[in-house]
């Protein structure tokens, strides 16, 4: 008799004995608390005669497919195991009906996971303690609770959350994360202002060019449309794509100003590529007249950094684009207001830090009227890595925080992956603190709506993390 559905360690504990007795699974009768008592007990006395040995796989999958709500469940599990510990190979004969049947209930199990991370919303409950507190309702397929808790847990960290499900629930309060009962939708408010907000973006990164209702269907599958905020707003954005998209193509890239020679050729020379300039404006100014490597050669004019002289924290990109290339500031197109939005989410003024890149020149391929973003060689970062530093000497930040693989190596000075590096605190030398993140230009080239939004709040969590330290 199994008192709670779906635990683990329950089901572990009386299948070891099991196992251990010698028990054939046709001799045993699997039941929930719910289905009543049993005719023998509650549990059948099994001699222990020793520990079974599994592979570590099949503990995994059976730790997530006990979740399913097949009543059979338990005791398909307990048959698997018990083959399992006399067939070592047994996972491996994939046309084997209990092998089938548990690879398409661990698949079943880790699409509802996947689902649950992606749709649960948060409503706001207030503050207490200088912390959030937020509830969220959702109703998984399976029990899966159990299961999606630490993810929550790890991407939300710094606030209080309950996530309420039919069958149990999840309260991280005070770093401690507890479960209970389950609950109904009416123990979480309907909407709060957070859903405006989230709305707003929703609607911001819905690209109608690459709309496909039935893919879309099949990974928002409607059930769950009444849970998300978003979804009031679907039908009058698929109603309105094919006019945005006829915008789209409007709308071109504008081209290099032609005037960019004449500009060069006025400018004068004040400054040499050496250490004469005494100030950052100096500093731009001498970026503008750069010719250390071809980028210049078809760049409108180079793009300083831009901030205090004195700013705690220094936020470097890759490139200019095209819209920085012609207004000569950084972070001036789609990407740098994303990323103004992002900063005003973690709490940081853009006026008070320092933005700039590791390459000062916007590196492009004509494509008839539009100039395509090229990403810069090694050998150009490293050639502009000069000019980073000069930054770098004038600015001494505390915190440097990198958008995107280009500018990690531009500030290290050897390539490094964004995933090996992220999520921790880096020394550099001079006194300053390193965190890499990705550039915001990556969300909103990622077609997944999903892993867009899941992106986005970790790398807000990443700016946040930046400005807590360097507080």
């Amino acid at each position: 008799m199994l008192q709670a559905p779906g635990d683990f360690a329950e089901w572990r504990r009386a299948a070891r004995g099991l196992l251990a007795g010698g028990v054939p699974p046709d001799e045993v009768s699997w039941r929930g608390s719910e289905d009543g008592a049993s005719l023998f007990g509650d549990a059948a006395g099994a001699t222990r005669q020793g520990a079974a040995s599994l592979p570590r796989e099949l503990v995994e999958i059976a730790e997530r497919v006990i979740c399913h709500r097949d009543p059979e469940v338990p005791a398909r599990l307990y048959r698997i195991i018990w083959r399992a510990a006399r067939d070592r190979q047994l996972l491996a004969r994939t046309t084997d009906r209990d092998v089938d049947w548990l690879r398409g209930a661990d698949k079943a199990i880790r699409r509802d996971v996947h689902k649950m991370h992606a749709f649960v919303r948060f409503r706001r409950l207030g503050g207490e303690a200088g912390r959030e507190r937020f509830a969220a309702w959702f109703e998984p397929t399976h029990r899966i609770l159990r299961l999606t808790a630490p993810f929550f847990q790890r991407r939300f960290y710094g606030m209080d959350w309950a996530i309420v499900t039919p069958d149990a629930r999840a309260i991280w309060h005070d770093e401690t994360l507890a479960y209970g009962p389950g609950g109904m939708k009416q123990d979480v408010p309907d909407s709060d202002v957070v859903e405006d907000q989230w709305r707003t973006y929703y609607g911001a990164i819905f690209n109608p060019a690459r709309v496909k209702i039935d893919a879309m269907r099949a990974e928002m599958p409607k059930k769950y449309w009444h849970n998300l905020p978003e979804a009031q707003d679907i039908a009058p954005l698929l109603a309105g794509a094919e006019a945005r998209v006829e915008r789209m193509r409007e709308a071109a890239v504008s081209l290099a100003n032609p005037l960019t020679d004449k500009w060069r050729t006025r400018v004068p020379d004040e400054l040499a590529l050496d250490d004469d300039a005494k100030t950052l404006g100096e500093l731009a100014r001498a970026v503008d007249r750069c010719t250390r490597c071809p980028l210049y050669c078809n760049a409108t004019q180079g793009v300083a950094g831009e901030g205090p002289e004195r700013a705690r924290i220094m936020l470097v990109g890759e490139q200019p684009g095209d819209q920085e290339d012609l207004q000569g500031r950084p972070f001036v197109g789609p990407a740098g207001q994303l990323l103004s939005e992002a900063l005003e989410e973690a709490g940081l003024d853009r006026a008070r830090l320092f933005l700039t890149n590791a390459v000062k020149h916007f590196k492009f391929e004509p494509r008839g009227k539009r100039r395509l973003h090229q990403n810069p060689t090694t050998g150009e970062i490293d050639i502009c890595r000069w000019w980073l530093d000069k930054e770098r000497a004038f600015v001494q930040p505390d915190m440097i925080v990198t958008l995107g693989a280009s500018a990690l190596r531009g500030v290290m000075g050897k390539s490094a992956s964004i995933k090996s590096m992220r999520g921790a605190v880096h020394e550099l030398e001079g006194g300053s603190k390193l965190i890499a993140t990705i550039h915001p230009s990556f969300l909103l080239r990622l077609p997944d709506r999903e892993r867009a939004a899941e992106e986005r709040v970790m790398f807000v969590a990443d700016l946040i993390r930046a400005r807590k330290l360097a507080a």
